[in-house]
């Protein structure tokens, strides 16, 4: 998400916590994390893969510091396909149109109750990554150095499972008559393909172009291997090196190469293509709604369920700057797996895939739950 514009104004103090008379005595967070509590009976609620914690406000690290303003949309967005439970509070956020952060954050605390997120074994500590969505010069036809085809599913993908390979799919022409579109870069294309989506400049055959969406479609039902993780085990990378900007780097050192890397990850991605209609929206998440940068994020299914609010307590791309906000979960991923663990949607541009191609933090979150619930 792009950084604030210069002379934008700090965000209006938002309560720290509810009225003495629905609130417990203020608890040190630290005390907390190290599994101690107030005496008072904390209520835990099970997921499959998680278990939630109830908290209060002034434990949320940074609660107040943040443009609950700025987040509103990504709610309003999320409550277009509310999840259960959560009809009567969308009905509510739709009619309340918040005027400042002190309001929207004002709702919240009245309607919401905080949860700190665990593992199952009590691990509030997790990890925080990031993820994008490309931008791509493409044509319709194959030209010149545009020779690598973003593919719709094929007519025999659903009987066939699992289908070819990557390796396979891409050593053979038999499937290019499914091509939506054409590419320059490999490493591009299965960039996009991991991302989930991408918007493409497509020039078409009588020379005009048009910016176009490709969306999640389907995939190839082979496990997914990390490219990263492959050029660590060859010794190409160091551990904790494998980010995206390194693996581009060792990809335009060893071209030779780069195939083998390629073909070590056997999932391949179809896609669906869609007009952009909305170019400050991004494409639609799990939930089936569109993402907002900055604000949404991907989750663990069976940790948090679509459409919850979350507080996110990490930090910046290789920074100890702290990024404390509000987010909605309103996507997933095949590597997003866990309680604490959250996948934080840039946006598109230069600036989003570099934040995102570096994001490897330290996470805990905290969810926000109706309180009838």
């Amino acid at each position: 998400m792009p950084a604030p514009r210069p002379g934008t104004p700090p965000p209006s103090p938002w309560p720290s916590s509810l009225p003495a008379s629905t609130a417990r005595p203020p608890v040190d967070p630290a005390r907390l994390l190290n599994g101690e509590t107030d005496g008072t009976p904390r209520r835990t609620l099970a997921r499959e893969r998680a278990r939630w914690v109830e908290a209060e406000w002034n434990e949320l690290p940074g609660w107040g510091q943040d443009r609950a303003l700025e987040w509103w949309p990504a709610l309003l967005r999320g409550c277009e396909r509310p999840m259960p439970g959560w009809n009567s509070l969308c009905a509510a956020a739709l009619r309340l149109r918040p005027t400042d952060d002190w309001v929207a954050a004002t709702w919240l605390m009245k309607h919401l109750q905080p949860y700190r997120v665990e593992s199952l074994d009590g691990d509030a500590n997790g990890l925080a990554t990031g993820y994008y969505e490309p931008q791509l010069e493409a044509r319709r036809q194959t030209d010149g150095d545009y020779r690598v085809p973003l593919l719709a599913p094929p007519q025999d993908l659903v009987p066939r499972k699992p289908y070819d390979t990557r390796q396979q799919i891409e050593s053979t022409t038999r499937l290019n008559r499914f091509s939506l579109a054409w590419v320059q870069d490999p490493l591009d294309a299965l960039v996009m393909q991991i991302q989930g989506s991408g918007r493409l400049k497509v020039t078409e055959a009588d020379g005009s172009s048009r910016w176009v969406r490709l969306s999640f479609a389907a995939h190839n039902e082979q496990p997914y291997k990390s490219v990263g993780q492959w050029l660590v085990a060859q010794g190409e990378l160091r551990p904790g090196e494998a980010s995206w900007p390194l693996i581009k780097e060792w990809a335009r050192r060893n071209p030779q190469r780069l195939k083998e890397a390629l073909w070590a990850n056997p999932r391949y991605v179809f896609f669906r293509e869609e007009p952009l209609l909305d170019p400050a929206a991004g494409p639609k998440g799990g939930q089936g709604v569109p993402l907002t940068p900055g604000r949404s994020i991907a989750v663990d299914k069976a940790s948090i369920p679509f459409g919850t609010p979350v507080w996110l307590d990490t930090t910046e791309p290789l920074s100890t700057t702290p990024l404390r906000r509000l987010v909605m979960a309103q996507d997933t991923g095949a590597a997003i797996t866990g309680a604490v663990r959250a996948d934080f949607f840039w946006g598109w541009g230069e600036q989003a895939e570099a934040q995102a191609g570096r994001m490897k933090q330290p996470l805990r979150l905290w969810v926000l739950w109706p309180r009838d619930s």
